[in-house]
């Protein structure tokens, strides 16, 4: 199966076609899954020395981290205030730190593999639906004081010269952050594991585990892999392949469609090259991309995936109620993906048993945390550090099944009743 039709597939620099695993394999480390967690963990012991193999069900990048809206900024799917709740203050710091560290990695991973079809663009400016200027000043204090990390305020004279809208009020602007293409970085990351001697295998699902031995096997329809160590690294597509990890996390839609070219129209709404977010809980988040000439518009979640043309609708009424100048734009292409979230909205990083790990619940945030995860395992296996315990309040709890995405979806709409009171109450 190849990738689904995304404007980032209509622009893949690197087509490459990797085959399925035929036979046995024997390696260090396994790797299940070919997202941005799978392959930055074995990136990383592939740059030690280890032999890894990794095993994708379809393409590298299939899922939510070859289709979601580039950006990459610091910070978890949940705010500060609930993460100290649940593991500390001091802890809740050291996440923080964390993520700006997956920002970095990111960024010097791009700069060390020379690549240039990631196309990255410094700049995020998150922007208010209401009037909170008073607040955005003292989150960004905080941020200084705290992280030594600067977030520029903008009143709102600044944020509607660039966005012209009156949807919009206060905003902070983000220099350190950026945004890219996200599947042209997944596939470059995918070929200097192969440089470096790891094996990656493209339509090979992992259809039983025997995870209780001191060897690891994984069989699939067409081969096996043994190994000392098994990461798992899946998310809104996890199969039943360890149980454990698929009743963790509740699959959640998102969607993102991409504009015709029209670079003249989309100018008198948006004169900005930064990726730009507002405030709500499920919000939009936009970009111009190939210099201007097309507009990237994500938004809007669901417990089930809607069909292509109703979720076109349903973003262009967002992007037109935002900015009434673009009603003309053509929308080219829409997609969705599904994101895995746990119900503690952070995600899931640890040891499920000896020799054995997981990597999950990316959703919401999902570059940075799942580059900081990739990389914490790694450590871990090669006996560097322990820096993932972090991550150990924020475990497999039983995410509901299907009754826990009813109340999902459920809680969703008194988020959106939530934000449209406040907008309306101005």
């Amino acid at each position: 199966m190849t990738c689904p039709d995304t404007y980032y597939r209509r622009t893949l620099a690197d087509n490459t076609i990797r085959p399925p695993l035929s036979g046995v394999s024997e390696c260090e480390t396994v790797v299940v899954g070919g997202g941005l967690a799978g392959l930055t963990t074995a990136l990383q012991l592939a740059r030690a020395g280890q032999q890894v193999v990794v095993l994708e069900a379809q393409r590298i990048g299939f899922g939510a981290s070859g289709r979601n809206g580039g950006f990459v900024n610091p910070g978890f799917a949940t705010g500060t205030d609930n993460i100290a709740a649940m593991a500390g203050v001091d802890a809740a710091q050291k996440l923080h730190r964390l993520s700006i560290e997956g920002v970095d990695f990111v960024r010097q991973t791009i700069r060390d593999l020379d690549v240039k079809a990631a196309e990255p663009r410094s700049g995020i400016l998150s922007v208010l639906r209401h009037d909170g200027g008073a607040v955005l000043k003292a989150y960004a204090e905080q941020l200084a004081r705290d992280f030594d990390y600067r977030l520029d305020y903008l009143d709102r004279d600044q944020v509607r010269a660039v966005l012209h809208s009156d949807r919009y009020h206060q905003g902070l602007r983000d220099p350190s952050a950026f945004h890219m293409h996200p599947l042209n970085y997944l596939r470059a990351v995918a070929g200097e594991i192969e440089r470096l001697g790891g094996r990656i295998y493209e339509r090979t699902a992992a259809v039983e585990a025997n995870l209780d031995g001191a060897e690891k096997i994984l069989r699939t329809d067409s081969g096996e892999v043994r190994a000392r160590q098994a990461v798992v690294a899946t998310g809104g597509y996890t199969g039943p392949l360890v149980g454990r990890l698929q009743r963790a996390f509740l699959p959640i839609a998102t969607y993102v469609m991409v504009s015709e070219e029209a670079p003249d129209l989309i100018a008198k709404a948006i004169t900005t090259t930064d990726a730009v977010g507002d405030n709500r809980r499920a919000g939009d988040y936009y970009r111009v991309v190939e210099g201007g000439r097309r507009l990237l518009w994500g938004g809007r979640i669901t417990t089930r995936a809607a069909l292509s043309g109703v979720l076109a609708r349903q973003l262009r009424r967002e992007m037109v109620t935002t900015y009434p100048q673009l009603e003309h734009l053509k929308t080219e292409l829409a997609w969705s993906g599904l994101m895995s979230y746990a119900r503690h909205m952070m995600p899931q990083i640890g040891p499920l048993q000896p020799g054995v790990w997981y990597l999950t619940a990316f959703g919401g945030h999902g570059i940075n945390t799942t580059a900081i995860a990739g990389k914490l395992i790694a450590e871990a296996i090669l006996g560097q550090s322990d820096r993932y315990r972090l991550f150990a309040p924020f475990g497999l709890a039983w995410a509901g099944g299907p009754a826990g995405l009813a109340v999902a979806q459920l809680t969703y709409w008194k988020l959106q009743a939530q934000d449209w009171w406040r907008e309306r109450a101005r």
